[in-house]
């Protein structure tokens, strides 16, 4: 039998062998780089820099203050639980009193009404009342014609002045004249008048009583310079 003419058992002729392809000769798939992907990412990570920042500096802005937890009435006496102590962020312009300090205030009085939930300012407590020892308190209604146009503050020295009577009469004798320290200053809309609480020594507040009920009373402004 010839080589050439060969075969096996079942009449097929014997398998070549071929060599495996080479894979890594084939071509590579290029990635597509996109830039706004990159971008997204690059925002989201200034994002959350930022928010951290935020959250860091706020913590920091807040400190703790003093709140009213009940309603305190003018001259009142405060006590201890009448203070509640807040961790918040405070307006730069205003004079809160520090939570650190709710011990201290014991015994305190109230400047003025504090209401339930409002923040506790240095300006809305004091040691002393008002009127002091030996002083009493007048309210005084003027119109716009008896007094100045120069608004009024707490602590204004001032002059209550009689004006001539009805028939408006001058006489040549001195006018009489009342000094006296401005406690507290309110408008009426519907009148358009002013009431002035003013402070005045106790043997002085008949008299200014009785000649602030006439109407005939004009207030003066003193220099606010001492």
């Amino acid at each position: 039998m010839s080589l050439n003419t060969a075969q096996n058992a079942s009449g097929e002729a014997p398998s070549t062998s071929r060599p495996a392809p080479n894979l890594n000769n084939s071509p590579r798939l290029k990635r597509r780089r996109r830039p706004w992907v990159f971008a997204l990412c690059a925002a989201f990570v200034a994002a959350g820099a930022l928010g951290t920042a935020f959250a860091f500096t706020s913590v920091n802005d807040t400190q703790e203050v003093l709140v009213v937890s009940r309603d305190i009435k003018r001259g009142e006496t405060i006590e201890v639980g009448d203070l509640s102590v807040v961790r918040v962020s405070v307006d730069p312009a205003l004079t809160p009193v520090a939570g650190s300090q709710k011990g201290e205030l014991q015994g305190s009085r109230a400047a003025v009404d504090l209401w339930a939930g409002t923040l506790l300012t240095e300006q809305a407590v004091t040691d002393s009342l008002v009127p002091g020892e030996g002083e009493s308190l007048v309210g005084i209604s003027l119109t716009p014609a008896q007094m100045p146009s120069e608004p009024l503050y707490g602590g204004d020295a001032v002059r209550i002045v009689t004006t001539p009577g009805d028939q408006g009469e001058v006489t040549d004798e001195e006018p009489v004249t009342i000094e006296a320290v401005v406690v507290g200053v309110s408008r009426v809309e519907e009148t358009g008048e002013t009431v002035v609480d003013v402070s005045v020594p106790e043997r002085e507040a008949a008299d200014l009583a009785a000649r602030a009920a006439t109407g005939r009373v004009a207030l003066v402004l003193d220099a606010r310079e001492r």
